[in-house]
């Protein structure tokens, strides 16, 4: 079996900064530390996909020269690509229109092939769509491979690195605010990071339209987190409790945290950004609060950052309120904008926690 690549971008995976971010929306004297995934090569999704594809290639189940077939978004189809890179292994990504332009032709680029659903399932949205094309490419290709993120264990143990590098910078971290879709760095972060922290406490940030909490799936604009289906691999048990955040209040934030901070990113960012600063704030400066950035800016020139974009799907609004809506079980109501629940729901078992 040849050896992977003694110098190849792979090596730059891990070891992001963590910066301090005082509370970006009041002068609370409050605020939060931001881990910069967004310094890894594609976004933080680089850990899981070179951990899966190694993890594969030692059981047997990826074979030398073998395709890598999987669903992705964006952001794990960037690591995938560098892994393909690193071992030699071809990448077909299957992916939907919602995709931006630069990152499907970055793809392109990285030799990677795409191929477009172009109508979602009825029940399962895009993500069953692509699941269903990734099936039959699957067949289509004998001895292909498809890391399936969504149920893959190893997408959850892939983020040890994260959590023991969190440990390392911080000297401790009373609650963690993870973004939420497939469910991999939130509980692969908190296994690892409460070993160090038994007092550790997570907050799940999502998007509004999505199942993963127990609300009912509708058409979602923010993509990389948020699902239309219930991926195993979300840690329901960890989660102390969840807010779901509407696009217009995650674009606000993107820029606001670009024009006070210099450190911004896509609609995850925004989104635990409008999230952690409300845990800083309301918990005081003696909790400490460290938030995951999973990415940076660059991908979301089309979308967050484009005012055209914005303006015609009326994102470019009033700054989101000061404190959430509250809500009492994640059925009382069709959340519209920024929603907290301490009732923290598995909708595929119909159990809660932390009532």
């Amino acid at each position: 079996m040849p050896k992977p690549r003694r110098h190849s971008a792979a090596k730059a995976v891990g070891n992001t900064p963590l910066l301090w971010l005082d509370d970006p929306f009041q002068d609370s004297g409050t605020g939060f530390w931001a881990k910069l995934e967004g310094f890894n090569p594609g976004g933080i999704k680089d850990r899981p996909a070179l951990y899966m594809v190694d993890r594969a290639r030692e059981r047997g189940d990826l074979p030398e020269g073998a395709m890598i077939v999987e669903s992705t978004s964006g952001t794990l189809g960037l690591g995938l690509v560098l892994a393909g890179i690193e071992h030699g292994h071809p990448v077909s990504l299957v992916t939907d229109p919602g995709m931006e332009p630069i990152v499907h032709r970055m793809l392109l680029a990285h030799g990677a092939r795409v191929d477009v659903v172009h109508e979602p399932h009825p029940t399962g949205g895009w993500q069953q769509a692509r699941r269903d094309r990734v099936a039959e490419l699957l067949a289509a290709n004998p001895g292909a491979w498809c890391p399936d993120q969504y149920n893959n264990p190893d997408n959850v143990a892939a983020y040890a690195g994260l959590a023991e590098e969190l440990a390392n910078q911080m000297d401790r971290v009373d609650i963690l605010v993870c973004s939420v879709g497939t469910g991999g760095h939130s509980a692969g972060v908190f296994r690892v990071l409460s070993s160090h922290f038994p007092h550790l406490r997570m907050v799940g940030v999502d998007t509004i339209g999505s199942t993963i909490f127990g609300q009912p799936a509708s058409t979602r604009l923010m993509r990389g987190l948020g699902s239309s289906i219930y991926p195993r691999n979300v840690a329901y048990h960890a989660f102390d409790e969840v807010h779901w955040v509407a696009p217009a209040e995650a674009v606000w934030t993107c820029r606001r945290l670009a024009a006070t901070h210099h450190a911004t990113g896509g609609w995850s960012v925004g989104a635990v950004a409008l999230v952690a600063a409300w845990v800083a704030r309301t918990h005081g400066p003696d909790v400490r609060v460290a938030a995951i950035f999973p990415d940076g800016p660059h991908r979301y020139f089309d979308t967050v950052y484009n005012d055209e974009y914005c303006a015609r799907h009326d994102l470019l609004t009033a700054p989101p309120p000061a404190a959430p809506d509250v809500i009492g079980h994640p059925a009382e109501r069709v959340v519209r904008r920024w929603t907290r629940c301490r009732v923290v729901v598995d909708p595929a078992q119909r159990t809660e926690s932390k009532p």
